[in-house]
């Protein structure tokens, strides 16, 4: 197993069940009602659930900001995992500066509750500060309440 020393991870219990955080995460109108911390949100995304699919987020921010996030699945296993990175762009094209991959595992929890990991896996430690200094744990945390609400509704 690789050194996790650049990763960034936020675990916890959602009292959702496993098909809803699963249909949330790769449904894109149901990724863009949750996937930023209000006030922001996403105008547009896609997600194309194969090795090699894009996926693609457009965020934006109460000031006017636009964060465009491109990238390819790595790994899907339906219910289970979601892989994704921007190291690379659609058709496998090398990115200007990759940012991090990142994996969110699911697993049932008894109770029609899920074990749910979101992990930010960065190339460096500078990146990885970068990430935290952004508001990785708070901004993610913020979200993962959000998916837990909207799952709940399903």
């Amino acid at each position: 197993m690789s050194d996790a020393t650049n990763d960034l991870i936020l675990k916890r219990i959602l009292d959702a069940p496993r098909a809803a955080i699963w249909r949330c995460w790769t449904e894109p109108e149901l990724l863009r009602q949750w996937f930023c911390p209000k006030p922001w949100y996403v105008s547009d995304s896609r997600m194309e659930l194969w090795p090699g699919g894009e996926v693609m987020t457009v965020m934006n921010g109460p000031d006017g900001e636009r964060v465009e996030n491109l990238g390819v699945m790595l790994e899907v296993v339906p219910g289970e995992r979601l892989i994704f990175t921007d190291a690379f762009e659609p058709g496998w094209r090398p990115a200007g500066r990759p940012f991090m991959a990142a994996s969110v595992t699911l697993a049932d929890a008894g109770d029609g509750q899920t074990h749910y990991e979101a992990r930010a896996m960065h190339w460096t430690p500078e990146v990885k500060a970068e990430h935290e200094a952004m508001g990785f744990h708070v901004g993610w945390g913020i979200a993962a309440d959000q998916l837990e609400v909207l799952a709940r509704k399903l």
